[in-house]
């Protein structure tokens, strides 16, 4: 992930941004936090190399949070995103310290901290570096639902591993994921009966585009509000059924607690 394609079109990152939410910390982490406290659905947006603090992210977290849910977007990068201004840390050099493997432990405590307020389904998002986290989380029940945008770092095998559903969104121009790498996935999908997932390939696209994209460029803003409602889509669909079937396991449960004390 060294090319320039992943790093095209950098924001102008302010700590500042976000229309709706609020910094604060979780599970050790400073995140970028909006929506309902009381909600019982939660979802991790987890950033490209640009960070956090990068503001088409935070708009889309706001979004997110105004269809109900709260939504949560840490620093993983602990206040050092990449900045292609600094030539003493170039790509290949800053991500390794900055390594998917790192974030993925770096998540576990925030969906602790998550589960321990009381939310009982969590989804996560990932955008290009991002995504490698989440099809990390994935692979267990740290998250009910997982969403992929313009990925990196994927392979075949990972989404073999998977056990949340997945919508995977990429880009028609991406050499990271690109569309013979999707079609791979999609095989994989497809053969797994178990899991629901699907792989959507946005033409006229490239890396990026979810979050990077001009927002005086109409149709670049189009593409990306259509990923950004499949993503939503995805995450109503599968969190809020989660939720239903957890609330009757609950109901079930303490039924049979009662025909039990009442048998004795």
């Amino acid at each position: 992930m060294s090319g320039p394609q992943c790093c095209e079109n950098p924001p102008a990152l302010s700590s500042s941004c976000g229309a709706s939410g609020s910094v604060l910390e979780l599970g050790g982490l400073k995140a970028y936090v909006t929506g309902p406290s009381d909600s019982k659905l939660a979802i991790l947006l987890l950033s490209d190399v640009y960070g956090y603090e990068a503001p088409n992210l935070r708009k889309l977290a706001d979004k997110v949070a105004a269809a109900g849910f709260y939504v949560v977007v840490p620093d993983f990068f602990y206040g050092d995103p990449y900045s292609p201004e600094n030539s003493e840390k170039p790509l290949p050099v800053w991500i390794q310290s900055h390594g998917t493997d790192k974030g993925f432990e770096d998540a576990k405590p925030v969906i602790a901290a998550l589960k321990s307020k009381g939310f009982s389904a969590i989804g996560a998002a990932g955008f290009c570096w991002g995504a490698k986290v989440v099809v990390e989380l994935g692979k267990s029940d740290y998250i009910q639902a997982a969403v992929l945008l313009h990925p990196s770092f994927v392979k075949v095998d990972d989404i073999k591993e998977l056990k949340a559903p997945i919508a995977i969104l990429g880009a028609e121009d991406d050499i990271y994921s690109p569309p013979e790498l999707l079609k791979e996935f999609e095989d994989v999908l497809s053969s797994r009966a178990e899991l629901n997932g699907y792989v959507k390939i946005f033409p006229g696209t490239s890396h990026g585009w979810t979050v990077r994209y001009n927002v005086e460029d109409e149709k670049a803003v189009k593409c990306a509000e259509e990923a950004h409602q499949n993503m939503l889509d995805w995450f109503a669909e599968y969190l809020k059924t989660f939720t239903t079937e957890f609330a009757c396991m609950a109901v079930f449960v303490e039924v049979f607690k009662c025909m039990t004390s009442t048998s004795k």
